[in-house]
């Protein structure tokens, strides 16, 4: 199976370097790694550049959002299966994708997911929050529950078939995309329970309260899309969720 890492980045020179390495360091060798862009201004490109010729795809330009840069990349993309690695992140280990890769051999399954921990933005040695996701059950959305997005890989396929992330939900295109492919059109899911990327602190979604209110407009909007039934208790779920995983190592 060819893997499709795409990395979408603008302004982040500090990191971007990490998060090349820890995907060219993956043991699995199936991989078309794919760096879209947003025309940086602080020397990202120039970081990006120096490990052109181990990047598939290298593209620098304007982007209307982050999503609408995933969304590039996943056009570009040729692999069986979809994996982002965001500029700020790196996978847990270099066995990530081989780990990932033997469970759709093994299972068939549209898509696998796993655990996620945060770190700090100064120290990334230093856990701050751990995500332990759990396995896919029907209506588990409901209960606020969402895999870690950035641990999300999928089947292309799925993606053709159900549809690219909405870049009209410029925080939460990620999350209206798990919910209308798990919770909608119900494909088949794997969770992996491991640790497969970490994060760095600071990310859009909880930059602020504003963007922590924005967040839970989009989130609405994204239940509103996908069912019927009523999102408000659901968002605030979503919300509390987040409370143990403060307490989690």
């Amino acid at each position: 199976m060819k893997v499709s890492i795409i990395t979408d980045v603008l302004n982040a020179k500090d990191t971007i370097g990490d998060a090349i390495r820890s995907v060219l360091t993956q043991t699995y060798k199936n991989i078309e790694y794919l760096v879209v862009d947003g025309r940086s201004t602080d020397g990202t490109i120039e970081v990006i550049n120096k490990y052109q010729d181990r990047i598939a795809k290298i593209v620098s330009e304007p982007d209307g959002n982050h999503f609408e840069a995933m969304n590039k990349g996943l056009t570009l993309a040729t692999g069986d299966i979809i994996a982002y690695l965001h500029a700020d992140d790196v996978f847990a280990s270099e066995k990530v994708i081989e780990k990932v890769i033997s469970v759709f051999e093994r299972t068939d399954v549209d898509c696998v997911w796993g655990d996620l921990v945060y770190v700090s933005s100064k120290n990334p040695n230093r856990v701050v929050r751990y995500w332990k996701s759990c396995a896919y059950r029907d209506n588990l959305f409901a209960l606020g529950w969402m895999p870690p997005h950035p641990t999300f890989f999928v089947k292309k396929s799925v993606y053709e078939k159900y549809g690219y992330f909405k870049t009209n939900l410029p925080i939460s295109a990620d999350y209206e995309l798990m919910l209308r492919f798990l919770h909608k059109h119900n494909i088949s899911g794997y969770y992996l329970p491991e640790v497969l990327v970490r994060m760095r602190t600071g990310g859009l979604s909880n930059k602020s309260i504003r963007n922590i209110i924005q967040k839970s407009i989009e989130d609405y909007r994204a239940w509103k899309t996908n069912d019927e039934g009523c999102a408000i208790i659901t968002i605030a779920m979503k919300n509390i969720q987040k409370v143990p995983q403060l307490f989690t190592r």
